[in-house]
C-alpha cells in the first residue's frame, strides 16, 4: 500500500493524503516538509533525496507532492498515483482561501516558514505559481503516466472535489493480515 498524491499546488494533496493515511492506517509523508529549510531555503538536492528515501523506506505510506527531483524515488516505489486534476477556478479559489488563512492566522508551515502578504504579492506568490504551472501539469502528467518506467502504477484520475469525496469513501481500511 504505497500511494502518491499529485496535482497542482492548492488542489488538496496534503488534505487528501492525510485522510487516506487515517482511513488506511498508513504513514503520511509530506514532501514539502522534507524539502523546505528555514527562511524558505530549499534543501540541497542530495539531502532532499536522502530524506525522501528514508521516509519512503517502509511498506505502507501515502506521500503528497510534485517534486521532479524525487519523482523517480516516489513513483518508482508507489503502487498508486492519485491525480487531483481540478478546473482552474477550483484550484484558484482553494489556493487563495488557503493563502489568506495562512497569512491572517500566521500559520507555521515547514521549518518555521510562514506565508506573508509580501510573498503573496510577489514573484514568489503561490497564486502566481498556480497560474504559471496549471496547464503545464495537466499536459505533463498523462505523458509521464504513459512512460514505460511508470507502467506498474495504478492511476486514479480525480477531476472534481465531489469525485474525490466519493473515491475517498470507497477505499477500505487496510488490514495487513486479512
Amino acid at each position: 500500500m504505497r500511494i502518491a498524491v499529485v496535482g497542482t499546488s492548492g488542489s488538496g494533496k496534503t488534505t487528501l493524503a492525510r485522510q487516506i493515511s487515517q482511513i488506511l492506517a498508513i504513514r503520511h509523508v509530506e514532501l514539502d516538509a522534507l524539502h523546505w529549510e528555514p527562511n524558505w531555503t530549499e534543501a540541497p538536492k542530495d539531502l532532499f533525496r536522502d530524506r525522501v528515501l528514508q521516509a519512503l523506506s517502509g511498506d505502507s505510506w501515502v506521500v503528497d507532492g510534485n517534486y521532479n527531483t524525487v519523482r523517480d524515488i516516489v513513483w518508482g516505489r508507489a503502487h498508486t498515483i492519485v491525480w487531483l486534476d481540478y478546473s482552474l477556478p477550483v484550484m484558484l479559489s482553494r489556493v487563495v482561501r488557503r493563502t489568506l488563512r495562512r497569512v491572517l492566522m500566521q500559520e507555521e508551515l515547514w521549518s518555521g516558514n510562514r506565508e506573508t502578504w509580501q510573498t503573496t504579492f510577489s514573484r514568489d506568490s503561490i497564486i502566481l505559481w498556480v497560474l504559471q504551472t496549471y496547464q503545464k501539469k495537466r499536459k505533463e502528467y498523462p505523458i509521464l503516466f504513459n512512460n514505460q518506467e511508470y507502467g506498474h502504477l495504478k492511476i486514479v484520475h480525480l477531476r472534481s472535489p465531489q469525485t474525490t469525496k466519493k473515491w475517498l469513501f470507497s477505499i477500505k481500511p487496510y488490514h495487513k493480515y486479512s
